[in-house]
């Protein structure tokens, strides 16, 4: 009897971002949902806090910088760089940690020149504004947007990055198309535009849109209407929609189905739960193969 075939190798994955050790943002709200769909993670945390900071109290430290660079040469030791398929980067609280995101990017492109990189632009929400220092949405959008091959900002985000008002379907696209041409000329240019509400839309849902020089596409769900809102979740939809893309081999409309679904299902547990922190975990058969599926429909 022959041995069982042995699984493919794993993707791997560098992902810059917080950490906290109770609850889930950042790093501890991308890594998981990653492992669970089979991918390897290769974590440099930028901040080590006790909680998110929506608590309004936490401890904990911000760490230099050049422990990104730090970190990327012990990988680099290692010799693995020629095989990491992307990089993903979320909350960058600092002029340097910008600066080091998109050097770290550079450095993996050299080793793996297919290496993708996926930009959450972390900035501000509806509701709470621009919550980053004053000078980092400006940083991010010189520095961190010409990088990127897929980013997800949020609807406030995409208003603040393209300076243009997105309340209805076709604004949602000429934003979206606007700064896609200022994403890296070499990739694949994705922008999916997260937390989508616009006045064109059906009452009750809440909607993501993907935007791909092949055309652009809408996966709408219910609206579950979570009070406060609950941190970690854009972290959580860049890593799976980005998780998704590299899974299903650059199918965009596939992976915004599977990833919006999964997020759904994960709100919606945490909403049944009645709980302060995303059920991440709780929450982890719905990751690779969701149980409720909302399909992405092409809108242009």
């Amino acid at each position: 009897m022959s041995a069982p075939a042995l699984p493919a190798a794993p993707l791997n994955l560098l992902s810059i971002q917080s950490w906290v050790s109770y609850g889930h943002v950042g790093n501890a709200a991308a890594m998981f949902p990653l492992q669970c769909l089979g991918i390897e993670v290769w974590a440099v945390n930028t901040v080590q806090f006790s909680n998110h900071t929506g608590y309004g109290a936490w401890t904990g430290a911000v760490f230099a910088p050049e422990l990104v660079a730090e970190l990327l040469d012990g990988i680099e030791a290692r010799g693995v760089l020629p095989g990491c398929s992307g990089v993903l980067s979320g909350y960058m609280g600092s002029e340097g940690t910008v600066a080091a995101v998109v050097a770290a990017v550079s450095r993996v492109r050299q080793a793996s020149p297919g290496a993708l990189y996926c930009c959450d632009p972390v900035m501000g929400d509806v509701g709470r504004g621009v919550f980053v220092r004053p000078e980092l949405p400006e940083l991010i959008g010189a520095q961190a947007i010409p990088a990127a091959d897929i980013v997800t900002p949020n609807q406030f985000e995409l208003e603040l990055l393209t300076g243009r008002r997105v309340d209805t379907l076709e604004h949602a696209l000429e934003a979206a198309r606007a700064l896609r041409e200022r994403l890296n000329p070499g990739g694949p240019r994705i922008v999916v535009v997260t937390s989508l509400v616009r006045q064109d839309a059906p009452a009750g849902v809440i909607e993501t849109l993907a935007v791909t020089g092949e055309g652009a596409w809408l996966c709408r769900t219910p609206l579950i209407d979570l009070d406060p809102p609950r941190n970690g979740t854009g972290d959580a939809i860049a890593a799976l929609f980005f998780g998704q893309y590299l899974r299903t081999g650059g199918d965009v409309a596939r992976a915004l189905s599977l990833s919006m679904s999964a997020l759904y299902a994960l709100l919606d547990l945490t909403h049944r739960l009645g709980t302060r922190e995303i059920q991440l975990v709780a929450a982890r058969d719905e990751y690779a193969a969701p149980r409720r599926v909302f399909g992405a429909e092409q809108v242009s």
